[in-house]
């Protein structure tokens, strides 16, 4: 979405002094949310101002609203200010942070860092996004660890997750990530039907759970791997004959280790891979401070969940390791 005013900043020091205090924080906000102007919700009158309780008063019924009321910031009661803060790294820096490096940067608890970072990452998925078209490379890989070292498709202990990328003509295009209960067909078909286009063109390897996907409108260009190859020969015909999709499972897995250092919940997985989608697929913003932008406008119109709604079952955590 566009900025409200003026040339949005392209630095940390630019981003400090348009965002120097908590009004201008608000304002910034408001123009985000309301970018035609104010209107109050309940009789339509489009004049007010705001209180030192920080609410817009209606001036035609006198209904007050908060600007971060039904946002991703709703009922906070942190300075938007350090929020701001948070959006900020979280977009600019290029793997992210780990909520134990947010409360450092930004002076709040642990707990208060990753309730921020899951509402965030909540945020970084578009409402509006479409789904992938055209040529598109799928596969399957897994995260997590696996004591018992299963091989192939026997999932063991890792967690199944879909990967599927565009082909532009040979240039990487946009990415989705999908978690999965298992690789049947049942599965993938949910993932690939949730991400991908019908009509659009699968480039799968002849792994048979993408097989009825054929009757759900797909195409389907298969290149299958030697099944008599050592497990080597097959990883390497595999990343020669999926880049795209080897190169995006690469960049996760490394992240999820880095940063995270493999500390990722069952239950939470997706909102991590939303993250790492949101960046990957912004990567050639012409500034990393656009991303700060666009997180803004997502954040203003997707409903936050509390900290109990995130935590609301528990599951054990497993580390993360490269498979």
């Amino acid at each position: 979405m566009a900025m409200a005013t003026g040339t949005f900043p392209q630095t940390i020091v630019e981003f400090d002094e348009r965002f120097h205090d908590e009004a201008a924080c608000r304002e910034y906000l408001r123009q985000v949310r309301w970018p035609d102007g104010w209107c109050c919700e309940r009789c339509g009158h489009t004049k007010g101002w705001t209180t030192a309780r920080n609410l817009v008063h209606c001036a035609g019924c006198g209904h007050e609203v908060s600007v971060t009321a039904g946002t991703i910031l709703h009922g906070t009661k942190r300075p938007v200010r350090l929020w701001f803060k948070a959006m900020f790294l979280m977009t600019t820096l290029k793997n992210g942070l780990s909520a134990s490096m947010l409360a450092q940067h930004v002076g709040v608890s642990y707990p208060t860092a990753w309730t921020w970072l899951h509402k965030l990452r909540r945020a970084m998925v578009d409402p509006q996004r479409s789904p992938l078209t055209g040529r598109v490379e799928v596969d399957e890989t897994y995260v997590g660890s696996d004591p018992d070292r299963s091989r192939g498709r026997r999932q063991g202990a890792r967690r199944a997750v879909l990967i599927a990328v565009e082909d532009k003509a040979g240039v990487i295009g946009r990415a989705r990530i999908v978690a999965m209960k298992g690789v049947r067909g049942p599965d993938i078909e949910k993932a690939v039907c949730a991400t991908i286009a019908t009509g659009a063109t699968l480039h799968t390897d002849g792994w048979q759970g993408y097989a009825p996907l054929c009757q759900k409108g797909y195409q389907r260009q298969i290149d299958r791997l030697n099944p008599v190859a050592s497990n080597k020969e097959r990883a390497e015909r595999a990343e020669a004959l999926f880049p795209r999709v080897h190169l995006v499972a690469s960049l996760l897995k490394r992240w999820l280790l880095g940063t995270h250092q493999g500390a990722v919940r069952a239950k939470h997985q997706q909102s991590y891979y939303d993250e790492f989608v949101f960046r990957f697929n912004r990567r050639a913003a012409s500034a990393r401070t656009l991303l700060f932008e666009r997180l803004t406008g997502f954040a203003v119109r997707i409903q936050a969940k509390t900290y109990r709604q995130i935590i609301a079952t528990s599951e054990p955590t497993l580390p993360v390791v490269v498979t």
